[in-house]
């Protein structure tokens, strides 16, 4: 996924497929509305897909996250983003914060899927950024959105 020899896995689910490093750990969680699953690295860089059947819009699952961020950090610098994903329009922030003294970069990215609107949400700290945040922009760039499931 970097330009080596990392052996990927794939993550598929409700019609939705993307690749990602074996040495990332991979969590579900099936709570609440929908599904998520999140994909850490080995450091602080991590990529959520949440698919929320609930939603009817992407651009407001895209404001609903970044108001969660907003609760979460006072100092937050935002960029509004309209973008692709899986070769579909999508709509999202790119998202700077501090934490622990620590400058983290963050993005999120909404489309239609098949069984809901999909939130993917891409973090990764500055001092792993150089290292991560192509990794995470591989992933992105594999993914594959059914229009049907």
């Amino acid at each position: 996924m970097d330009g080596g020899s990392v052996v990927t896995q794939t993550y598929e689910r409700a019609g939705i497929r993307f690749r990602y490093p074996s040495t990332w750990t991979v969590t579900m969680d099936d709570s609440g509305e929908g599904w998520s699953v999140t994909v850490q690295s080995p450091e602080t860089a991590f990529l959520l897909v949440s698919v929320r059947p609930d939603a009817d819009d992407p651009a407001e699952l895209a404001e609903m996250a970044l108001d969660a961020l907003r609760g979460d950090y006072q100092e937050i610098d935002i960029q509004e983003i309209t973008d692709t994903v899986a070769g579909q329009p999508a709509v999202g922030h790119n998202i700077e914060f501090m934490t622990l003294d620590t400058p983290v970069q963050c993005w999120t990215r909404c489309v239609f899927g098949p069984i809901g609107v999909v939130l993917v949400m891409g973090q990764t700290a500055e001092h792993d950024r150089g290292r991560n945040e192509p990794v995470l922009r591989a992933i992105c760039a594999s993914f594959e959105i059914d229009e049907d499931e």
